[in-house]
């Protein structure tokens, strides 16, 4: 099987199950400003009762509308790992990697190794899309994976120098109410992968949330090429 070693470990941000968010902006210095760099990751049901499961990774955050929109870098690997047995080490992955302006998915499929270390699993393709810029390019698969790649807006909501003002000692008055906190991101870009999967493609599952329903256990890491 012709597979591609990796490094791994610039980039890591978990989530347990079910509709969670995670916010993870400015990580290391060596990925921050880079698609290594993980900002957020989502995983839901489209809809109640939905057979299907989505993942969202949003990676570099702050790319502006004024300025150009950011690249994929084509040396990084962002897999999606997912525990089905409740033990918390992933039994397949979903990765995706670009390539002259397309991104390329793999899996789901069970990984070479766990831990921090990662290899492409050219053996099992799951599909490709078209990076997007200005206008979004989604494709749906035969077996009804739906991918997109490309720049969308920060979903992430926060006032950030108000809360270096409260940190600071700077703002007696703390935080501000809703209606009158300014969304720092308001306008950022972030660079994002999406990932629409049947259920029966990612298999059954034991996972458990903190409400005992049943779950994928999942987080996502960014891997450099070695």
């Amino acid at each position: 099987m012709k597979r591609t070693k990796l490094f791994a470990g610039l980039g890591a941000l978990a989530i347990i199950g079910g509709v969670l968010i995670a916010a993870d902006h400015i990580d290391a210095p060596t990925t921050a400003g880079t698609t290594a760099d993980i900002a957020d990751f989502y995983g839901f049901e489209p809809s109640t009762g939905s057979d299907n499961t989505v993942f969202i990774v949003d990676l570099q955050s702050n790319v502006l509308p004024d300025l150009a929109y950011g690249t994929f870098d084509e040396t990084i690997l962002t897999e999606i790992n997912i525990d089905t047995d409740n033990d918390l080490v992933e039994d397949m992955v979903i990765q995706a990697i670009p390539r002259d302006g397309k991104m390329y998915f793999f899996g789901p499929a069970a990984p070479s190794s766990t831990g921090v270390n990662g290899t492409i699993l050219t053996d099992t393709p799951l599909g490709s899309v078209d990076i997007s810029e200005s206008t979004a390019i989604t494709e749906t698969t035969e077996n009804g994976v739906k991918l997109f790649a490309g720049p969308r807006q920060d979903a992430f909501f926060f006032d950030f120098f108000q809360f270096n003002a409260v940190i600071g000692g700077m703002a007696p008055g703390g935080f501000k109410t809703a209606d009158e906190a300014q969304d720092t991101f308001d306008g950022a870009n972030t660079m994002s992968i999406a990932v629409e999967v049947p259920n029966n493609l990612l298999g059954a599952t034991t996972g458990q949330n903190a409400l005992g329903l049943t779950v994928y256990k999942t987080w996502v890491t960014t891997n450099k090429k070695q």
